[in-house]
């Protein structure tokens, strides 16, 4: 991955892990080849930097959900 990509890609999205939890998810939709990429490029990019692209583009969100009751945690 390209380093310029991933730091934008922070911008927009500045927790580390659901960055790279997307990316990945994203990664593997790509990779059944039943999903398009959503931008276009004029280079030739590695599919995880297509990934980054369509996040700084604002293709690609996310939203946190939270736990059921049953799963949270009690202190």
């Amino acid at each position: 991955m390209k380093d310029k990509y991933i730091k934008r890609a922070l911008a927009t999205i500045p927790n580390v892990n659901v960055l790279i939890n997307l990316v990945s998810q994203r990664v593997k939709q790509l990779r059944n080849e039943k999903n398009k990429p959503l931008i276009q490029s004029l280079e030739r990019l590695e599919i995880e930097d297509i990934v980054l692209r369509e996040i700084i583009e604002g293709h690609v969100s996310y939203a946190l959900s939270a736990k059921p009751k049953s799963e949270q945690a009690h202190f």
